[in-house]
């Protein structure tokens, strides 16, 4: 079956590159304007694989997507990390004092707030999609609006890049998760180095401490963790973890020994290290 990848927003939005960057430049997609609609996007089988942004360096953990990926069972097969580099667009003919509201995700507009901080004659409007942005801007000539979006949606809408760079730490970069609906992430275990999982500690002191510390004893390195509440237990929290490691054998003891001690675990996903 020919791959067909969910993404959040359109085509020249951050995801979209993501898309390209780990299926090919010729990758069919299917342009979702929310997230929701992209898991709805999985389990219809509208596509076969998404690619879902869940954290950045500035503006850290997009906490809704966590849930979103347990919620609905899918499998974590991979990583990216994407360096994003923030632009100011607008229609040909402007300048930035001619700007008085600027469109962009809330996540965008968050990682360049610093920028935005020295030019008080401009409102930020929340939206839902970078690159769609630029596309309304074109399509409707509308005149006074900027978008921040990546320079690639500039060159798509033919947008004039008014600044670039604009992010607050320039050495700005997203994590995505590459997603399935099948239970097996289809990565060959010799390849697999890192694992996401979910779990649940008793109420008992040193519960969660307990877990971490056997995490350590088998060699597992602890890059990620988080927190959530369980909607229908009042303060009581699950955790999502990532996991390193060099050898899958001391992965698979840690999950034998947290099988038993975790009030629940659940594996959301084996794959390779992007960074390792």
């Amino acid at each position: 079956m020919k791959k067909k990848v969910a993404i959040q927003g359109i085509k020249g939005s951050y995801h979209h590159g993501v898309a390209q960057a780990y299926f090919g430049e010729a990758v069919d997609v299917d342009e979702c304007m929310s997230f929701q609609e992209l898991v709805h996007s999985l389990e219809n089988q509208k596509s076969t694989d998404a690619v879902m942004a869940i954290e950045n360096s500035i503006a850290g953990s997009i906490i809704p997507n966590y849930a979103y990926i347990d919620e609905h069972n899918l499998t974590i097969c991979g990583e990216y990390f994407q360096p994003i580099h923030h632009c100011l667009m607008a229609l040909d003919g402007q300048e930035i004092l001619d700007i008085k509201e600027v469109y962009s995700h809330p996540m965008a507009l968050l990682q360049c707030k610093e920028f935005f901080r020295g030019l008080p004659h401009i409102k930020l409007v929340e939206d839902a999609d970078t690159a769609d942005v630029a596309k309304r801007i074109q399509e409707q000539q509308l005149k006074g609006v900027g978008a921040v979006a990546g320079e690639t949606a500039a060159n798509i809408y033919k947008l004039n890049v008014l600044a670039k760079e604009i992010q607050t730490i320039k050495s700005n970069s997203t994590r995505f998760f590459i997603l399935n609906t099948k239970e097996d992430s289809g990565v060959n275990s010799k390849e697999i180095n890192k694992a996401s999982l979910k779990f649940l500690t008793d109420h008992k002191r040193g519960s969660l401490a307990t877990v971490l510390n056997v995490m350590s004893d088998c060699r597992l390195n602890l890059t990620k963790i988080q927190s959530l509440p369980v909607i229908d237990m009042p303060w009581k929290y699950s955790f999502f973890v990532d996991v390193t490691f060099n050898k899958y054998e001391d992965y698979q003891k840690a999950i034998s020994i947290l099988k038993i001690m975790a009030l629940e675990l659940k594996i959301l996903g084996e794959y390779k290290n992007q960074n390792g």
